[in-house]
Parts: C-alpha cells; sequence; structure tokens
C-alpha cells in the first residue's frame, strides 16, 4: 500500500483551497470591513475643522430662505433665476451647493417658480434643438421656441471670509451676502446676510 507524500498532499489541499476561492469570488463578492462606518444625523453640527462645512451650509440656507418668504414679495409665484455666486474665500468651497439648498427649499414653499440659470440654459436649448431639428418626433408634441418665460427676478451672492491666527488660534470668519434684482428694473428688491465665525485652538 503506497502512502502519500507530506508535501504532496500539503500542496493538493492548498490548490483545492484556492479553487473553491475562486468559485466562490465568482458567486458572490468578498466584501472587506477595512474600517467602522456609521450613518449620522445630516443635520447634527459639524466641528471637525473651522473650514467651511455642511452645517455653515444649512445656516446659510435657512437664513436666506426664511428671509425671502417672509418679505411677502412672492405675490403670484413669480418667476426667478440663479446668477453667479462668486467663492471669494481661499477655500475651495462649491457655493451651487447653497444655492442648490435656497432653491430648493423656495420651490418646495409652492410661492416661487424659478426658470433655468445660465449655467443650465445650454441643457434647454440642446433639448428644443432636438426636438424641432432632429425629425423624429409629431410636430404637436414639440416644445416650441420662443415660448421660455423669462425671469422676473434674479438672484445673485458672494461668500467672503476673513482669516485671524496666531500661534495658539485660528479664528474665521465667513460673510454671505444674497441679493435679488428685478431683472427689467435693475433694482436691488431684497437683500440680507448670514454672517458665521469659527474658532479653534491648537
Amino acid at each position: 500500500m503506497h502512502t502519500v507524500p507530506r508535501k504532496a498532499l500539503l500542496l493538493a489541499l492548498a490548490a483545492s483551497t484556492l479553487a473553491l476561492a475562486g468559485c466562490q469570488s465568482l458567486s458572490s463578492p468578498v466584501v472587506r470591513f477595512d474600517r467602522q462606518v456609521n450613518y449620522g444625523d445630516a443635520k447634527a453640527v459639524e466641528l471637525v475643522t473651522n473650514e467651511f462645512g455642511s452645517t455653515d451650509l444649512q445656516m446659510i440656507a435657512e437664513k436666506m430662505t426664511g428671509g425671502l418668504l417672509e418679505t411677502g414679495i412672492f405675490q403670484g409665484r413669480p418667476t426667478v433665476t440663479i446668477s453667479t455666486v462668486k467663492n471669494k474665500t481661499s477655500e475651495y468651497i462649491d457655493t451651487t451647493n447653497v444655492m442648490n439648498s435656497i432653491q430648493t427649499a423656495l420651490v418646495k414653499s409652492g410661492k416661487v417658480r424659478f426658470t433655468r440659470s445660465i449655467g443650465e440654459m445650454q441643457q434647454g436649448v440642446d433639448e428644443l434643438q432636438r426636438q424641432n431639428q432632429s425629425g423624429l418626433y409629431k410636430q404637436n408634441t414639440t416644445a416650441k421656441v420662443g415660448q421660455m418665460t423669462a425671469a422676473k427676478y434674479q438672484l445673485e451672492g458672494e461668500l467672503t471670509s476673513i482669516v485671524k491666527q496666531n500661534n495658539t488660534t485660528k479664528n474665521v470668519f465667513y460673510k454671505f451676502t444674497l441679493k435679488m434684482f428685478d431683472v427689467q428694473e435693475g433694482t436691488i428688491e431684497w437683500a440680507d446676510e448670514k454672517e458665521i465665525r469659527k474658532t479653534s485652538k491648537r
């Protein structure tokens, strides 16, 4: 009776284990937990650093939205468009996020309608051209050129900051300013500011 050498037996077991693992990887992905991840409250105060963060965005959006709705200027659901929002801080801040939050809250209020912004206009033009020039659609179903509703008001914003620091303390002061212009008359019909100060110590 022949006995299988120990080395050959170990090699055979290793090969079968690898083959089995290969089959399992084809049928189901291997999930690796490299670090612990937990869901948090999206509205919780975020103080990881004193740079512009989610809490700052939320505070600005709430202040601007509340101020606009309290004025009573939106009688008859006027149309509004969003113009530029300038970031004059030393940080990279996606100011579009701030305006998206303000726009969403205003739309949900049912008191205002938004027209396409300058940045969104090209997509609307492309869709009109596709419907009217491709020859793919019934003429009585296409959106007609020259029928867009113009904006009565235009929102323009600006975010600035002042940073002061020494060996132990860093102080950052943010100011977000939002203005609403009457497009036809060029007058400022509403304006508001939100100031935020954040201090960190080493």
